[in-house]
């Protein structure tokens, strides 16, 4: 009998190949189906979206399993779990403007008031309390000093069983994942640091004597502390996705906030109906809300700005007159100064010094070429124990290496962290993302620039101070850069603004910022506009501009027309309604949606960077904390959470909520102040 014929190698390889690629196009990754404006009448939303996709995936059971949020609040679209080729059907239904990916955005990481120009006694009194600043990030932290006063607040939606510190009207947290870490919160409440932080940058209350280990001591304070927060957590530990930052959104116009304060970009521009940010804050300027935007960390190469759009408020990153200094005290009495913030004091102990470059970790590869410069993984830990680390730069980094070879065991200490003056401020930081406006040329990004290095703030308690983990120390304050800590600074003045004029629209308010804006030194940044675009936010000016520059949802339509994209852009389906679903989908199933009339584009969703003292600095002086402007004014943080305890949201004087608010309180184990 003959013996059977094995299929051939190379066959069995192509047919494994084969069925490889059939699986992984099958693969169901979540998307975002974006459809426009928000539905008229009393049609059920969720139940439209859910008959699209059961339109493609073929049953009611697939449909239901797949979708994963149904936006109707405020714009129309859903999220669900789709394969590429089932997107791509839905993207060329009818009414289907863009299919986003569920890809991760860039979380894009206090005498700067005083700085500015805007001192307490404007916004010492009760303008503000009505204002509400939608606040989209980690969110906060509620139990510090300070933030425990007991009232009543009225929300629209979920109330918390426990009621303090009516700062913080409502809060919200999203996870389309829904997966957590050990040390996350299944609530609002902040395991990171950031979204406290840019919260109380932007409305936080006066908190005398705050200091980070006694640097920047002083008195804390926002730049709108009587308007009221509505937070959003959208970030965790390493993710911030499309599908939840949408739904935030969603809910945030819906619940009525007057500024959306987004710490949150793409990784690199793309065009403005696949921007989810984009197509948010048109949305939100549709409703009379202004969404104030980092300009991203990506500096100091041109054309990075993450956030471009005409109808947001983009802002850089900007020194204040004081730095943070340490100085090395060499063996033989030599002193080098350089910008770091050090509180580890060593008491003028002189310890051995070596050279990165003499401490190569050569069981990991590494050669003395890499370990000269420091870099994780490449110093041998026995020869560096109990020693201070020389890693090479340029210029002092060059003299303290001779220094040191001139001596055969160099000796060296470093001495504690000093506040000192910078006569150069306001200059842009070198990691503030530049313009221009990749899409359109005549639009100048970024917009302005606000105090955005060395910023003291609140913090998480339980975060790490150095966002490091094996950094186990607790901090109520803490000092970090990025434009994650400017964008909040224009929040707070934007907060302020609308408080004085309740009628202005978005771009009024961002007209009265760019056109009383400082003018900055051209000589001090190679990229001039590009860099800090109108110039150096000025509160106090701001607030009577004598012109504003006004704009309308049919101004940025014609704009987008006039890019020769008005059947396929954001505006175009805005005009017609909002209309979209997030879902999880396979390659397979967003290649189907693509084909549907009226899809422009299947998005998935994706991972968005924070952006990370000032308020002095910006002139905005204590004066201005005593009255009543802002309290009226809701901020809304879309970030990581937030600490409701800080000190820097204590509620005492604020009355109750607006009447306009509609948002709600998760509970878990955060409660919202009332």
């Amino acid at each position: 009998m003959a013996k059977p014929k094995l299929p051939p190698p190379v066959l069995c390889l192509l047919f494994f190949v084969a069925f490889f690629a059939k699986c992984h196009s099958q693969e169901k990754k979540v998307h975002v189906v974006y459809m426009g404006e928000k539905l008229r009448g009393n049609i059920n939303a969720e139940s439209v979206h859910h008959s699209m996709l059961e339109s493609i995936l073929g049953s009611a059971e697939a449909a239901q399993e797949s979708l994963v949020y149904s936006y109707g609040r405020s714009f129309n679209g859903f999220a669900a779990k789709l394969s590429d080729e089932e997107a791509a059907g839905f993207s060329g239904m009818e009414g289907v403007v863009s299919v986003l990916p569920n890809t991760i955005l860039k979380l894009h990481t206090t005498r700067s008031w005083d700085f500015m120009g805007f001192n307490q006694s404007p916004v010492a009194g009760q303008h503000g309390g009505d204002v509400i600043i939608g606040m989209m990030d980690t969110e906060v932290v509620t139990d510090v000093k300070g933030a425990t006063e007991t009232h009543v607040l009225v929300v629209k939606g979920l109330v918390a069983e426990e009621e303090k510190t009516p700062a913080i009207i409502g809060a919200r947290f999203y996870n389309s994942k829904n997966t957590y870490h050990d040390t996350d919160f299944k609530s609002p409440r902040d395991s990171e640091g950031h979204g406290t932080h840019t919260a109380s940058i932007a409305a936080g209350r006066e908190v005398a004597a705050a200091s980070y280990y006694g640097l920047a001591e002083g008195l804390a304070r926002g730049g709108s502390p009587n308007a009221r927060i509505a937070v959003y957590k959208v970030c965790w530990p390493s993710d911030c996705f499309v599908a939840d930052i949408l739904a935030a959104v969603d809910d945030a116009i819906a619940d009525g906030v007057d500024i959306l304060s987004v710490s949150l970009g793409v990784y690199f521009p793309v065009e403005y109906f696949e921007d989810p940010i984009a197509i948010g804050s048109f949305h939100a300027m549709k409703h009379g809300i202004l969404t104030s935007n980092s300009a991203g960390n990506e500096g100091p190469s041109r054309g990075w700005s993450s956030n471009y759009s005409p109808w947001l408020l983009t802002v850089a990153a900007s020194s204040i007159d004081r730095k943070f200094v340490s100085q090395l005290l060499l063996g033989n009495g030599q002193i080098f100064t350089g910008v770091a913030i050090n509180n580890f004091e060593l008491i003028g102990t002189p310890l051995p010094l070596i050279w990165g470059g003499n401490a190569a970790n050569y069981s990991a590869n590494s050669i003395p070429l890499r370990s000269r410069f420091c870099h994780q993984g490449v110093l041998n830990s026995h020869k560096v124990k109990g020693k201070i680390i020389l890693c090479e730069a340029f210029g002092d980094g060059s003299e303290i290496i001779r220094a040191g070879e001139s001596v055969p065991n160099p000796i060296a200490t470093i001495l504690l962290g000093e506040t000192w003056k910078d006569v150069l401020a306001p200059k842009v930081v070198s990691f503030s993302s530049r313009g221009p406006n990749v899409f359109s040329l005549d639009i100048l990004k970024p917009d302005v620039t606000a105090p955005g290095v060395d910023i003291l703030a609140a913090w998480s308690p339980i975060a790490h101070p150095l966002v490091y983990e094996r950094d186990t120390r607790s901090v109520k304050y803490n000092i970090i850069s990025g434009t994650s800590m400017s964008y909040p600074h224009a929040s707070g003045v934007a907060a302020y603004l609308k408080a004085i004029h309740p009628s202005w629209s978005p771009a009024a308010i961002k007209s009265a910022l760019m056109t009383t804006a400082y003018v900055m030194d051209p000589r001090k940044h190679d990229d001039k506009e590009f860099s800090y675009g109108s110039g150096y936010i000025n509160p106090e000016k701001a607030v009577n501009p004598g012109l504003v520059f006004d704009a309308s949802e049919a101004d940025y339509i014609d704009f987008l027309c006039n890019m020769k994209s008005a059947k396929e852009s954001l505006l175009y389906s805005y005009q017609r309604s909002f209309n979209g679903f997030v879902a999880k989908l396979s390659d397979e199933e967003v290649a189907e949606f693509s084909d549907m009339d009226g899809v422009v584009s299947i998005i998935p969703d994706m991972k968005l960077d924070l952006h990370t003292r000032s308020w002095d600095f910006m002139g905005f002086d204590q004066s201005y904390v005593g009255d009543s402007k802002g309290a009226d004014i809701i901020i809304g943080l879309i970030d990581t959470g937030i600490w409701l305890e800080s000190e820097s949201f204590n509620g005492e004087g604020f009355g109750p909520p607006p009447a306009k608010w509609k948002g709600t309180c998760q509970t878990n184990n955060f409660t919202c102040n009332k």
